[in-house]
C-alpha cells in the first residue's frame, strides 16, 4: 500500500471530531478507497496517535479485543453504547 493512501486515512481518522464515531466504511469512503478492509489493515498497523477509537464496524459493534478500551474512551466523550453497540445514527460524524 502505497504512503497517500496511508494518510489519507490517517487524515479521516485524525478528523473525526469528539463525540462522534464512522465505520470503517465511511472511513474508507471519505479516504477515496474501494474497501474497509484496508482501512482496518492500516488503521492495525499505526494508530496510536488518533482517536482509532471513533472507527467502529458498520453495525456500531467495536472490536472484541479492544471492547472495554474503546466504549471507556468512547463513553469519556459522551457516546453511549447500549449493550456494547453504539447507536450509529445518533453518533456517526456528518461533515
Amino acid at each position: 500500500m502505497d504512503e497517500e493512501t496511508f494518510e489519507r486515512v490517517r487524515a479521516v481518522v485524525a478528523s473525526i471530531p469528539p463525540g462522534h464515531v464512522l465505520s470503517y466504511g465511511d472511513v474508507a469512503e471519505l479516504a477515496g478507497l474501494k474497501t474497509p478492509r484496508l482501512v482496518g489493515r492500516i488503521m492495525a498497523e499505526d494508530t496510536a496517535d488518533l482517536p482509532w477509537y471513533r472507527v467502529l464496524r458498520s453495525n456500531g459493534t467495536v472490536a472484541e479485543h479492544l471492547r472495554h478500551r474503546q466504549l471507556e474512551l468512547l463513553r469519556a466523550e459522551g457516546v453511549l453504547a447500549d449493550g456494547g453497540k453504539v447507536p450509529m445514527s445518533r453518533y456517526r460524524w456528518r461533515d
